[in-house]
């Protein structure tokens, strides 16, 4: 079944794709070179999820909604994270997204976070 679902969204894509690369926009010659990476499995999700993505990150880009979201949405949206945490625990996860010293990469595995306060 899920062969069928990535065969039906490769035929999708290819179908969104132009039949001249010189009158691409930006949006499809990254709708193009990210279909290509799903094709060839080089991102960390499955084809048929991948290809997904792809289209509705073209779909956001040709409604010139991706990348749009304020600094202080992306602020917001990041603070939004510590109210999962304890009380006791709030407020040091917002300083060490506002002040705290940051090290790795999403693609890596996760983006690590770190501040030091006196005891």
């Amino acid at each position: 079944m899920n062969t069928i679902r990535c065969l039906c969204a490769t035929a999708l894509l290819a179908a969104l794709l132009p039949s001249s690369a010189a009158t691409e926009t930006p949006a499809e010659v990254a709708l193009r070179q990210e279909t290509a990476r799903c094709q060839r499995g080089e991102t960390n999700q499955d084809r048929a999820t991948c290809l997904k993505e792809v289209g509705a990150a073209y779909d956001e880009a040709r409604r010139n909604q991706l990348g749009t979201a304020p600094a202080a949405d992306l602020a917001r949206n990041a603070t939004q994270r510590c109210d999962a945490q304890p009380a006791a625990d709030r407020e040091a996860c917002v300083q060490r997204l506002q002040a705290g010293a940051a090290e790795g990469s999403v693609q890596g595995g996760g983006l690590l976070r770190e501040t030091e306060s006196p005891k």
